[in-house]
């Protein structure tokens, strides 16, 4: 019955499913949040105010509605070098910074650089995401999850954790075919720790909870000036780590985008989100949080739970602050076993399993990229195998590029030599190209024909320049045919060898730095 009415007025259970998904997303983010701060060596409060902050703003004025941000590992791992050598004061100067860094580049509209990112680089980065997601879950399974050598359970409180665990992904996978009124993983989560609390009041068990990591409560967060001096021994301090986490943050957070747009089949708007971003890094450092950015898992598990909207984000945040401020003794009592279920869930629904069949089907260069991808995500963080990914993709395709150029030689009835270009000019091509010609055997008249071919930068502009010379001083008569207009503006000594054809020449630019 439930789902006859969700369908017919589908439209006007839409804020439903994105405050439900949003209850969903806050539970979610509290273990991650203080995780994340003991990561980065700061108060549990610390994350829980950059989740709530960072994530309020981005929800309201970023470019990417359903999407979650929030304080994340990937920035933790950045912070803990600067709290460690300077202290958590200069924590938050340098979070704001990051913050116009970010403003800034959205404001030069810098973000839709995204597109650039190959899909070999796309699928590395999610299935390098899903191990990470994984690999995180595994503290859940010690002693203790906040310590980094907590010995691993064993016995009946291993098999029990386990068994939460399972229960949780079963109610996920299957309540969605009975119905969805109620996001999966939010029931499940209340379902297992209603169902524990039940068994541990008639039993000696007892199942890690949310307030086993670290107490949650707390007040509104509040304005704090820096209390380091603001002047360029501090500015020489924390630039570096700004910047690092300003790129880290929105290569991070653009890539989510991108995978929620396909998942969607939407369009976000990425320079809109890196001044939304921005904006909230500034607020919350000024309001003593670690900064933050886009949270793939939460973000996947707000989309999966119906979240579509700006409202599904908002009452996340929302939802996050109550629980610091009035029902933290609630939260604390969520185990950590539930939340772990569904991060396991995320991670099943994230990885590209499609892309274990690749092998034969795709050029071996594509799939050591998603490989490569993949495992520099897990070892180090995904902002650098994004970079790595696309510098890699990058000089393969220029080495295959270059190889496609060829030349066809004939000699026409009066002896003039045509040499016909066909194949991209530019840096990786250019040597190829000299060497296809030999001024000093070629007759006295000779025409090269760039019909089939484009001269891409500057690399290729100086090699016809070089090529040109060399056949000058042979007393060559050079003809160069079907340049664009652009290319023969930079050419030095064009003036007497182009033959120029307007109704022929192509019209196309020269990617070159002489030009406006």
């Amino acid at each position: 019955m439930f789902d006859l009415i969700y369908r017919k007025y589908g439209k006007r259970f839409r804020a439903k499913d994105d405050l439900l998904s949003g209850l969903t997303v806050a539970l979610a983010l509290v273990p991650e949040a203080v995780a994340f701060a003991f990561v980065a060596g700061v108060a549990p409060l610390v994350g829980l105010y950059a989740a709530f902050i960072v994530g309020l703003i981005t929800a309201i004025f970023g470019g990417r509605p359903g999407m979650i941000s929030g304080a994340t590992g990937a920035l933790a791992v950045v912070c803990v070098s600067l709290v460690a050598q300077h202290g958590v004061e200069y924590l938050f100067p340098t979070v704001v910074l990051m913050g116009l860094i970010q403003v800034a580049v959205g404001l030069l509209r810098l973000g839709k650089f995204i597109r650039l990112v190959p899909h070999p680089v796309m699928l590395g980065f999610v299935n390098g995401l899903a191990i990470v997601i994984f690999l995180a879950q595994i503290p859940q399974f010690t002693v203790d999850p906040t310590a980094p050598d907590a010995a691993w359970k064993s016995g009946k409180d291993l098999y029990l954790m386990l068994g939460l665990v399972g229960l949780t992904m079963l109610i996920i996978h299957f309540l969605p075919k009975f119905t969805k009124a109620i996001p999966s993983s939010l029931a499940a989560i209340l379902t297992v720790t209603g169902i524990t609390i039940l068994i541990e009041s008639t039993s000696g068990f007892h199942s890690q909870t949310v307030g086993d990591l670290a107490g949650i409560g707390g007040g509104l967060p509040s304005w704090k000036w820096f209390t380091v001096p603001m002047n360029l021994e501090t500015l020489n301090i924390i630039w570096k780590y700004s910047a690092i986490m300003a790129a880290v943050g929105l290569i991070e957070s653009l890539m989510t985008m991108s995978l929620i747009d396909e998942l969607t089949e939407t369009r976000g708007r990425g320079n809109k989100e890196c001044i939304g971003q921005g904006a909230a890094n500034i607020l919350t450092g000024f309001f003593g949080g670690m900064g933050g950015c886009a949270m793939i898992g939460q973000s996947m598990i707000n989309i999966r739970s119906g979240g579509r909207g700006r409202l599904s984000g908002i009452s996340a945040s929302i939802f996050l602050l109550s629980f610091i401020l009035v029902g933290s003794r609630y939260i604390e009592m969520i185990l950590l076993a539930a939340l772990t279920g569904v991060m396991m869930m995320v991670v099943l629904g994230t990885f590209e399993w499609a892309s274990l069949r690749l092998y034969g089907r795709v050029p071996k260069e594509d799939l050591f990229v998603v490989i490569l991808v993949s495992v520099v995500t897990v070892f180090t963080d995904l902002a650098l195998a994004v970079l790595v990914g696309v510098l890699v993709s990058a000089l393969v395709f220029a080495w295959k590029s270059a190889k496609h150029i060829h030349v066809t030689e004939t000699i026409n009835d009066h002896g003039t030599k045509m040499y016909l270009l066909e194949g991209p000019l530019f840096f990786a091509s250019v040597k190829e190209f000299q060497e296809k010609f030999n001024p000093s055997e070629d007759p006295e008249d000779v025409i090269i024909d760039f019909k089939d071919s484009r001269v891409c930068d500057h690399s290729g502009i100086e090699a016809i320049n070089t090529l040109t010379e060399r056949y000058l001083n042979h007393g060559t008569k050079l003809h160069l045919r079907h340049l664009s207009k652009d290319c023969l503006n930079l050419l030095d000594k064009a003036a007497d060898i182009v033959e120029v054809n307007i109704m022929e020449d192509p019209n196309y630019h020269v990617a070159d730095n002489k030009m406006a």
